[in-house]
């Protein structure tokens, strides 16, 4: 089972934890290309080498429309009504952050986490500003560059595909921070509200650690928090900080296989529907798989009154079983649903890209049990087929 351990030392901003998983991917000038090719409007990544406290690791500087901005100094900002700030800054909604990701050239379940993780945000900024989520309002340049963070954590998250994410607990820091409102307490209060039932502690380095935005990612993956489980390490990120500490300021992010990588443990769903078009069934298997699934499959059955009907089958990770159970019963016809844990067999994974003559062309490499498997990815065979 693919593990990955988030240790926040020094709390996390999403700058910070979008450049660690850039260094677990282990190549993290294709990274720089992938999320410069996102299409958020406006914005470009720069991830540099970064030297903290004699360790070295990858800074995440987001520019937007050329400027840079520190995510500590416009988090907070994002409410303020002063009117001269009125005349320089548009302010977007939750509905309009929303659009911008919709529009985005990322698969539906990046999607769909970069906007569960805004509402985190969002709502944690309505709590503590007495306000509803539809009136919260962010800062133009603030909210491009958080997108930005968010989009890019959660588009390098479905890259690295772990199975189980345990955060260490979070180091918030202490003291106060000034914002538009005037000097709040650390953690901010959104930042607060969002970390409620995530065990977090104060330490001695006085200033923010934790901002809104590393609050939310954290607590939208996270598996469970703890110390460092049982893993055999493949890889380990460096995500720095801008601001210089006594500590090195980054967050560290670690991959690896938990003790038992013999065997992997899945839910499997399963219904029978005999009221469904083919047409529509083909739409909910299609879904499930966009959103994540690990397998979806259909199985003709012969159902009571002689009717024939589909088994539908589909496979994901036991943390997920509720949010595909959602997924089922939103889009077929089923009533019901049968669901039972099952351990697997699985060979180890990685992909590779190789240069041939016809153009680079992804390798599938499978590897355990005293067996090597490696076969060529499906989509570039068929393009280069075509072509």
């Amino acid at each position: 089972m693919k593990i990955m351990y988030i240790e926040c030392n020094m709390g996390a901003a999403g700058d910070m934890l979008t450049a660690a998983l850039a260094e677990v991917t282990g190549d993290v000038r294709s990274c720089e290309a992938e999320l410069n090719s996102l299409g958020i409007p406006g914005v470009s990544y720069s991830l540099v080498p970064s030297v903290k406290c004699g360790i070295t690791g990858t800074h995440s500087e987001v520019s937007v429309n050329g400027m840079v901005e520190d995510e500590h100094m416009h988090e907070h900002e994002h409410h303020h009504h002063d009117h001269e700030h009125e005349h320089h800054h548009h302010h977007s909604s939750l509905h309009d952050v929303e659009h911008i990701i919709g529009g985005l050239k990322v698969s539906d379940k990046v999607k769909s986490d970069a906007i569960a993780v805004y509402k985190l945000i969002a709502e944690a900024e309505g709590k503590a500003h007495g306000k509803e989520v539809t009136e919260i309002h962010f800062h133009e340049v603030g909210t491009m560059d958080a997108i930005a963070d968010v989009v890019g954590f959660c588009s390098l998250m479905e890259k690295i595909a772990p199975d189980k994410v345990i955060v260490s607990p979070v180091h918030v820091g202490f003291g106060e921070v000034r914002c538009a409102h005037g000097v709040l307490p650390v953690p901010a209060p959104a930042t607060a509200h969002i970390l409620e039932g995530v065990p977090v502690y104060g330490g001695e380095v006085k200033g923010e650690l934790t901002t809104p935005t590393g609050a939310a990612l954290l607590k939208h993956f996270a598996s469970g928090f703890g110390s460092m489980p049982v893993m055999s390490i493949k890889k380990t990120g460096y995500g720095m900080g801008s601001k210089d500490f006594e500590r090195a300021n980054c967050v560290r992010i670690m991959v690896g296989e938990s003790a038992d990588n013999d065997s992997d443990k899945v839910a499997e769903l399963c219904c029978n529907v005999d009221d469904m078009t083919g047409e529509e069934i083909g739409y909910a298997t299609d879904l499930l798989m966009k959103q994540g699934a690990l397998d979806v499959f259909t199985t003709p059955v012969g159902m009571k009154k002689n009717r024939p009907g589909i088994l539908i089958t589909c496979i994901c990770k036991p943390s997920e079983k509720e949010r595909f159970a959602k997924l089922i019963f939103e889009n077929t016809t089923t009533i019901g649903i049968r669901y039972s844990l099952k351990d697997r067999f699985i060979l180890d994974r990685h992909e590779e890209t190789v240069t041939t003559r016809y153009g680079e062309v992804k390798i599938k490499i499978s590897e355990g049990y005293g067996v090597k498997k490696v076969k060529p990815g499906y989509d570039d065979v068929s393009r280069i087929a075509d072509q």
